[in-house]
């Protein structure tokens, strides 16, 4: 994120902050949570070369969210001079063949989201047979040494629910409701998991991310059957512009929250409609593992010792969003 933000930095000063951003990187895996006793890394026994890395998620088109992790990868590989070739697809079988396509192309490294695990395992696991080494993002922490990645960069999902259902406990609401805006995504559930077990009383409404309609419809109509419901957290920054003008058009007095941040999520904390965002710093969901496959294949390092590098989860309220709404803006967070 520091690289894109100094636009103006030379090429030969980017590369002096390069070993900090992976000290940064290091410190972050020793220190956030992970399995009780986590299996080391595995380092290659060879050095090697990376020149073409695929990066593939599960995210949906035109999120903004994505956006942001795509922009801080393909700025890492063109920093780093790899060839980054980012792709995308909500279907889990879809996914899983873009991993299948990137190892038939012979790539130096990959990197995945695992929002359904199990249905890109396989694709995975074919990918450390054949020598190409594998970060997950995002999704699958739980699963990623399991399936042979090297390292998995993202935030802890339960304890970040956790962290925003304490923040609205403590702001004195009563009832939470947790809208999770894709089926079968694993980090959505550890989400709302772990605020309902911080927070207490809460229910779970389904709703389609690619229907925004629909979703705002369907938590507008939870607002007016339920009258006790007094939060709303939602999990996506999308699906969060769509519970404000829910709340509104039901009348409820409900304090709405969010993970993740887009242009209409600042504005909306800016104008009190939104308590705060969890921040998961996706752009470094995106930077660093281009980062860490380099130092991987050319110079036989690993980080965390089998424990995940921690990207947040970190808040964005009322105190700091006009300090991250001009990066919000440029791509970077």
């Amino acid at each position: 994120m520091l690289l894109r933000a100094r636009r103006g930095a030379t090429a030969r000063h980017r590369t002096r902050l390069l070993p900090w951003i992976a000290t940064a990187a290091l410190l972050a895996a020793c220190s956030g949570p992970g399995a009780d006793a986590p299996a080391p890394s595995q380092a290659p026994t060879e050095v090697g070369t990376v020149r073409s890395v695929a990066v593939v998620t599960h995210g949906s088109p035109g999120d903004a969210f994505w956006n942001v992790v795509k922009n801080g990868a393909e700025a890492a590989g063109k920093d780093l001079g790899i060839r980054v070739e980012y792709n995308a697809s909500g279907d889990p079988g879809q996914q899983a063949k873009l991993i299948d396509n990137a190892v038939a192309q012979g790539v130096d490294g990959i990197v995945v989201s695992m929002a359904n695990p199990e249905a890109l395992r396989r694709s995975v696991e074919k990918a450390v047979a054949a020598g190409i080494p594998v970060v997950t993002i995002n999704s699958g922490e739980s699963e990623s040494a399991r399936f042979g990645a090297f390292v998995h960069v993202g935030q802890s999902e339960s304890l970040a629910g956790q962290a925003a259902g304490r923040r609205l406990a403590e702001a004195g609401r009563g009832k939470m409701l947790c809208v999770i805006h894709e089926a079968g995504n694993i980090g959505a559930n550890e989400r709302c998991a772990g605020a309902t077990r911080a927070f207490g009383t809460a229910t779970t409404l389904q709703v389609d991310i690619n229907n925004p309609t629909d979703a705002q419809s369907r938590i507008k109509g939870a607002l007016e059957a339920d009258r006790s419901i007094d939060a709303v957290l939602t999990l996506n920054s999308q699906v969060a512009a769509r519970a404000v003008d829910a709340v509104r058009e039901a009348g409820s007095p409900a304090t709405v929250a969010t993970f993740d941040l887009n242009a209409d999520v600042v504005e909306a904390i800016r104008a009190g409609k939104l308590l705060f965002a969890v921040d998961q710093q996706q752009y470094e969901q995106g930077y660093l593992p281009i980062v860490l496959l380099k130092l991987y294949r050319t110079n036989l390092n690993t980080v965390g010792g089998g424990a995940p590098v921690q990207t947040g989860p970190g808040f964005v309220d009322k105190n700091n969003v006009d300090a991250v709404a001009a990066l919000v803006a440029q791509g970077t967070r």
